[in-house]
C-alpha cells in the first residue's frame, strides 16, 4: 500500500487536542485557579492517571453508572486490572493515605487533570476531559463546607462568571438516617413502578436515590411527590446544615435548596452542592461536590472527616468564551517581532533578543526565524499581532541602532539606539 492510500491516523473520538488558539483561554483559567489555591492556603498534590480498578469500584460504588458502563479499564502485561482515572477524589484519599498524610493533621489540598470516561462526547462534555478539584480533610464542622463553596463563589466572581450560575444546595445526612430514608423511597417507587422507565426500574434495588436524578419528564410529577430526604434527617445532620446555611447567608452567597440533588458518586454524605449555568443552552453543572465523611475509613484508613468539589475546565472555559470573559490581553500574541530584514543582520537580531529578553522579563518577542525575502518577513511580522515590529537592515548594522515599526497604529518609524531599545520597549509596552 502506497502512503498516499494509507489511512490518516486521527485522535480517538471524544478525546480532543487543545489547538494554540485555544491554549491562552485555558491558561487564562488555570493561572486564575491557582492563583486563588495559593491565597487559600492549598497545596497542589498530583496523582498519576492509572489506579488499580478496586480503588474506584470500591470508592465510587459497584452499582454506579460511572463503574457499570463508563470506566476504561484493562489488564495489563501483569495480569493486574487498571483504570484509567474517571474522577480525582479517589486518587487524593489512595495517595493522601499512602503517604501518612492524614495521620493527626488536617490537609487543604488541590489538583488538576486529565480524567477519562467512556461517555457520549457532546460539547463540554468529551471522554478525556479536566477537572479541578479541591479536597479537604480532617475538619468536621460545617465551616470548612462553608469555605470552599466560598472558596468557588469567589472564583466565579473574579472571572466575572457570578451572574451566570446558581448554586444548589442540600443535605444527605447520615449513613443510617439516607439507609432508612432509602427503605422509604424504595417503597414509594414500587406503588409507582408502572412509571418508572428502564434504567429507574433496574436502580431500584441497587441505587434508589439516584432514580431522584432521572431528567425523564414522564416522571416529573412522581418524582416531584416522592418523599425528601430533608424531611428524613438526623438531628447531627440538620444542625450542621442549618449552620452552613447560616454561615452561606452571613457571606452572602444565594443559594437554592434543591431536595432532589443527591449527586451520582456512592461516597457522599451531609452537604452537597451543584453551582449550575443555563448560559450554555441546557442547564449545564459546572462545579459540584461535597462532604465524604466515610471514604477513607471504606478505602481502609482510620475515619476521617472529608469535603471537596471538582469543576470541568471544559466547560467552564467553554463559559468564560461565550460570554466573551476572557481579557484580550490574555489570549496569546506576542508584544515585539524582531525582524532581521536580511540574513547578514540574523546574528546581531539573535543576540538582541537574547538582552531583551533578560531586560524585560515579561516582555513576549517573538525573533523572525527561516530567512525569506524582506516582503515575506514583514508578512510574518503582521500575522504575529505584535504592535511593533524591530528591523534591523544594513543601515542599522552600520550605526548600532534599530527601525521601530508601528503595526497597528498610523504612526512614524523611528530609529532607536540597539542601547536605548529596552528602555523604549518598557515605555510603549505594558504588562
Amino acid at each position: 500500500m502506497s502512503k498516499s492510500a494509507a489511512k490518516k491516523i486521527q485522535a480517538i473520538r471524544g478525546m480532543n487536542d487543545l489547538l494554540p488558539s485555544d491554549s491562552p483561554r485555558w491558561q487564562f483559567f488555570e493561572a486564575n485557579v491557582r492563583q486563588l489555591m495559593h491565597r487559600y492556603g492549598f497545596e497542589e498534590i498530583r496523582t498519576p492517571i492509572v489506579e488499580q480498578t478496586a480503588l474506584f469500584a470500591r470508592s465510587i460504588g459497584e452499582v454506579t453508572d460511572i463503574v457499570e458502563k463508563e470506566m476504561y479499564t484493562f489488564d495489563d502485561r501483569n495480569g493486574d486490572s487498571l483504570t484509567l482515572r474517571p474522577e480525582g477524589t479517589a486518587s487524593c484519599v489512595r495517595a493522601a493515605m499512602e503517604h501518612g498524610l492524614l495521620h493527626n493533621q488536617t490537609q487543604r489540598l488541590w489538583y488538576q487533570g486529565p480524567m477519562f470516561r467512556h461517555e457520549r462526547p457532546q460539547k463540554g462534555r468529551y471522554r478525556q476531559f479536566h477537572q479541578v478539584g479541591v479536597e479537604t480533610y480532617g475538619f468536621e464542622g460545617p465551616d470548612i463546607d462553608a469555605e470552599v463553596i466560598l472558596l468557588s463563589a469567589r472564583l466565579w466572581r473574579e472571572l466575572g462568571l457570578l451572574d451566570h450560575v446558581t448554586l444548589e444546595l442540600n443535605s444527605l445526612g447520615s449513613l443510617e438516617a439516607r439507609t432508612a430514608y432509602r427503605d422509604k423511597l424504595v417503597a414509594y417507587f414500587e406503588q409507582h413502578h408502572d412509571v418508572l422507565d428502564e434504567d429507574s426500574k433496574r436502580r431500584l434495588t441497587s441505587n434508589p436515590l439516584r432514580i431522584l436524578d432521572s431528567k425523564n419528564p414522564a416522571m416529573a410529577d412522581m418524582l416531584n411527590a416522592a418523599p425528601q430526604l430533608m424531611d428524613h434527617l438526623d438531628d447531627a445532620s440538620r444542625e450542621h446544615f442549618e449552620q452552613l446555611k447560616a454561615m452561606l447567608d452571613a457571606a452572602g452567597i444565594e443559594y437554592v435548596i434543591n431536595p432532589r440533588l443527591v449527586r451520582g458518586l456512592d461516597y457522599y454524605c451531609r452537604t452537597v452542592f451543584e453551582w449550575t449555568t443555563t448560559a450554555l443552552g441546557s442547564q449545564g453543572t459546572v462545579c459540584a461536590g461535597g462532604r465524604y465523611d466515610g471514604l477513607v475509613e471504606q478505602l481502609g484508613g482510620k475515619p476521617t472527616p472529608a469535603v471537596g468539589f471538582a469543576m470541568g475546565i471544559e466547560r467552564l472555559v467553554l463559559l468564560l468564551e461565550t460570554l466573551n470573559l476572557v481579557p484580550e490581553a490574555a489570549l496569546g500574541g506576542c508584544d515585539v517581532y524582531l525582524l532581521p530584514m536580511d540574513d547578514s543582520a540574523t546574528v546581531t537580531a539573535l543576540t538582541l533578543a537574547e538582552q531583551l529578553r533578560s531586560e524585560l522579563p515579561a516582555l513576549r518577542l517573538q525573533l523572525h526565524c527561516g530567512g525569506g525575502s524582506f516582503k515575506s518577513r514583514m508578512k510574518k511580522a503582521d500575522k504575529s499581532a505584535a504592535p511593533i515590529a524591530v528591523l534591523i537592515g544594513e543601515d542599522e548594522l552600520a550605526e548600532n541602532s534599530v527601525t521601530l515599526k508601528f503595526l497597528r497604529e498610523e504612526r512614524e518609524q523611528q530609529r532607536v539606539a540597539q542601547a536605548d531599545l529596552a528602555a523604549m520597549l518598557r515605555e510603549l509596552v505594558a504588562h
